[in-house]
């Protein structure tokens, strides 16, 4: 992503105009105005023109991020998606169901002609990947680091990777997804985690999937600190009450900040050792990569005050 990483990112029905207009205040880091899921096809014309009407209003001077999570390629409307918005200039689209890297080259390809048409510099609009709602899709991840090394120029818009659950278990016909004590049943951990590892391998943002039982907010936290801590960068929100419990975990606590100002400074002092101590604690790279991101997450500077 560009800047900090994304903490929440909140899905947003595109016809709604009293949804698209409250979400403007709920805190999340970018918002996801929707024309898949949330909106029938009937309703797709009147959807299309509200978040572009959006985006025009909003986009430039938003302290947020604006994307568009468009229909799938294979479904036949993303080109009238992309089309009927770009003009917004959103800070990327998010798709839905991909099969594979191929999609991606495919989706790439197409928006380079598209903004080239709208007088958009090519490359600015980023990707967003949903990238196990279809057997295929997830069985395809772990080829996209080299396909990426290949296919450098759809590969730079690549800002991140996410998963979902609720698409890949209707095309399993899977009916329990969590085990009586919320944890997720094997093949659903294999899809996060996949998703996880191929966005590390790729250096591109990985982001959690929905919690999907709104009212639920102590779950949300134990999904949410569960997320951060094994690696996700940020977390989907599917209503704003969600909004400020993944910001609030996804935010360094001020003793990690401290501890990451004090490993930065502690490389500086080495003078560019790849080795140095602190606290009697052998530190190297890993730390300082760590200490990095805490302060990026945090929108912080990595220099001490």
């Amino acid at each position: 992503m560009n800047g900090a990483p994304l903490r929440s990112l909140l899905f947003v029905p595109g016809d709604s105009e009293r949804k698209l207009a409250k979400a403007l205040e709920c805190g999340a880091d970018a918002l996801i105005l929707d024309l898949e899921d949330s909106v029938s096809p009937e309703r797709l014309p009147v959807a299309r023109a509200q978040v572009l009407e959006f985006l025009q209003a909003h986009a430039a001077g938003a302290r947020l991020q604006i994307w568009v999570r468009v229909n799938s390629l294979s479904g036949g409307r993303l080109y009238e998606d992309v089309t009927a918005v770009i003009a917004g200039r959103p800070a990327g689209l998010v798709l839905p169901k991909v099969d594979g890297y191929p999609d991606i080259e495919r989706i790439a390809l197409t928006l380079e002609a598209i903004e080239a048409g709208h007088g958009i510099a090519v490359g600015t609009t980023s990707l967003l990947v949903i990238g196990t709602e279809t057997p295929a899709g997830l069985l395809a991840l772990p080829s996209y680091p080299q396909a990426a090394a290949v296919h450098r120029a759809s590969a730079r818009r690549l800002a991140g990777l996410t998963w979902g659950m609720e698409d890949l278990s209707a095309a399993l016909g899977a009916r329990v997804k969590r085990d009586p004590g919320g944890a997720l049943r094997p093949t659903f951990e294999h899809a996060r985690t996949t998703c996880l590892l191929t966005a590390a391998a790729l250096g591109i943002q990985p982001i959690d999937g929905v919690f999907v039982d709104v009212r639920d907010a102590q779950g949300l936290r134990r999904d949410a600190e569960r997320s951060r801590e094994d690696g996700f960068a940020g977390k989907l929100a599917i209503h704003p009450d969600q909004v400020d419990v993944i910001n609030e975990v996804f935010t360094p606590s001020a003793q990690e900040l401290e501890w990451a100002r004090r490993v930065i400074a502690a490389f500086e002092a080495a003078g560019g050792a790849g080795v140095t101590v602190l606290d009697g604690q052998m530190i190297d790279r890993p730390h300082w990569l760590l200490a990095r991101r805490l302060l990026a997450t945090a929108r912080l500077p990595e220099s001490t005050p």
